[in-house]
């Protein structure tokens, strides 16, 4: 069975992101792109909501070409072209998909079915990059193995609260630790 693993990034006071859905007020640290590429070598799919799939899909595709950009996001860009993705979406049309060609389109009412399909079948790992929503929902629903979250040296006051679940969730956690470069602190939990 393939693990469902979810990777975000946090503030200190549990922002996901801040005022005006601003996802650069986080505070990201070089280990946060080290550790998302090794998330990624790890996975085959990833699983993706509509926004943070046309968010994923603006950035990432030509940035692995860019000899002026860091190679760890060469890499990340290399490893998100040739991952197959699967959005979870009731409005993303297969015609804005492009150059990302490898992706699935699961409406919102199938989605708990396809992901435990997708866990059911063989394969490496399955990541959720952003994707809050999504998330929330399938941690609520018993989908999801892992939470890894990165906390940033960062208080928002303000913004996107981390948790949008209907009901607590009691998680156990597996590992606490600071990343390369003392910024970014990983904890990893597992639904309790």
């Amino acid at each position: 069975m393939r693990k469902l693993i979810v990777a975000n990034i946090i503030s200190l006071d549990g922002y996901y992101e801040g005022p005006g859905n601003d996802v650069m007020a986080l505070p990201f640290a070089d280990a946060f792109s080290e550790y998302n590429a090794e998330r990624l070598r790890a996975a085959d799919t990833v699983l993706l909501g509509r926004r943070s799939y046309e968010g994923f899909k603006s950035y990432w595709p030509s940035i692995a070409d860019d000899t002026s950009r860091a190679p760890v996001e060469r890499e990340i860009s290399r490893l998100m072209n040739a991952v197959d993705k699967v959005v979870i979406s009731d409005t993303l049309a297969p015609a804005r998909t492009a150059p990302w060609h490898n992706t699935e389109i699961v409406g919102r009412a199938d989605a708990h079915a396809r992901v435990a399909d997708l866990k059911d079948a063989p394969g490496k790992e399955i990541l959720v990059f952003g994707s809050r929503t999504l998330w929330n929902d399938l941690l609520a629903a018993g989908l999801v193995d892992e939470l890894h979250l990165m906390i940033g040296p960062a208080f928002l006051t303000a913004g996107t609260p981390v948790s949008g679940g209907r009901s607590p969730v009691p998680l156990r956690l597996l590992e606490a630790r600071t990343l390369p470069g003392g910024e970014l602190v990983l904890t990893r939990y597992a639904p309790a």
